[in-house]
C-alpha cells in the first residue's frame, strides 16, 4: 500500500454516535497494508463536545443529544445541509504532522469557497475557517498511532438556530454562517465535491477508489 492511494466512502445522512465508533474501530485496526480513507456525509442533528469541552458552553441544548467525544476543541454542532468530511489517515506514513493537515483542511475550504467568489480565512489562534468574522467551517482532529480521525464540518445550507444553544467551540457569542446564505440556489452536493477535491489534491492523492458503504 502506497501513500497515493485513496478509498473515499460517499455516504447519505448517517446518525453520529455508529459513524465515529465505525471511525474508532478502523483506526484502532488499520495497519500500513490498508488506504488512507476520507468519509463525506452529513449528520442527523447532535452536539459533540470535544475533549477539552466544558459544559458552561452548553447554553441550553434542548431535544438535541450531546455527545462526548474523542477529537481536540469543544462543543460544536451537526445537523443535516452539513458538509462532513472525516480523514482517516495514516500521518506517520505520509510523513504529515497534524498541522500541516490542518493547514491543508482550512486551505482546501478556502479555495472552494473561492470558487463561489466567497473570500474566507482562517486564523491562527482560533482553528477553522471564517467569513466576514462569521464562522463557515470547524476543525477537530484526533491522532491515535500515526493515524488521524474525525476531520471537518463545513456549512452549507443548514438550520444555523441550534448554534445558539451553545457557545460555538467555546465562544461566547461566536457568529456562524453558510454558503447557502452567499451564494444563490447553492447545490450542496456540488459544494462538497469541490471541497473533496480540493482536499485530495492537496494531500497528494493520485489513486482514488470511490464508495457509497462503510462496509
Amino acid at each position: 500500500m502506497t501513500s497515493s492511494q485513496l478509498i473515499v466512502r460517499e455516504l447519505d445522512l448517517q446518525p453520529y454516535e455508529p459513524t465515529w465508533h465505525k471511525m474508532q474501530q478502523f483506526t484502532n485496526e488499520r495497519d500500513e497494508t490498508d488506504a488512507d480513507e476520507i468519509w463525506s456525509l452529513q449528520h442527523e442533528p447532535v452536539f459533540t463536545q470535544g475533549q477539552a469541552g466544558k459544559a458552561e458552553h452548553l447554553l441550553g441544548t434542548g431535544d438535541i443529544p450531546v455527545v462526548q467525544v474523542d477529537r481536540g476543541g469543544q462543543v460544536t454542532y451537526h445537523g443535516p445541509g452539513q458538509a462532513i468530511i472525516y480523514l482517516l489517515l495514516n500521518l506517520k506514513r505520509k510523513k504529515m504532522g497534524v498541522r500541516e493537515l490542518v493547514t491543508i483542511m482550512e486551505d482546501a475550504i478556502v479555495d472552494t469557497l473561492a470558487e463561489y467568489q466567497v473570500n474566507a480565512y482562517a486564523k491562527p489562534d482560533a482553528p477553522g475557517v471564517y467569513v466576514d468574522n462569521s464562522k463557515i467551517a470547524s476543525l477537530g482532529l484526533r491522532v491515535r498511532r500515526g493515524c488521524s480521525f474525525h476531520g471537518l464540518a463545513l456549512n452549507l445550507s443548514m438550520d444555523l438556530e441550534p448554534f445558539l444553544r451553545i457557545n460555538p467551540c467555546g465562544y461566547a457569542g461566536m457568529a456562524m454562517t453558510q454558503l447557502g446564505m452567499l451564494v444563490d440556489d447553492l447545490d450542496q452536493v456540488d459544494a462538497t465535491q469541490r471541497l473533496l477535491t480540493n482536499l485530495i489534491s492537496k494531500l497528494g492523492y493520485s489513486e482514488v477508489t470511490r464508495l457509497n458503504t462503510l462496509d
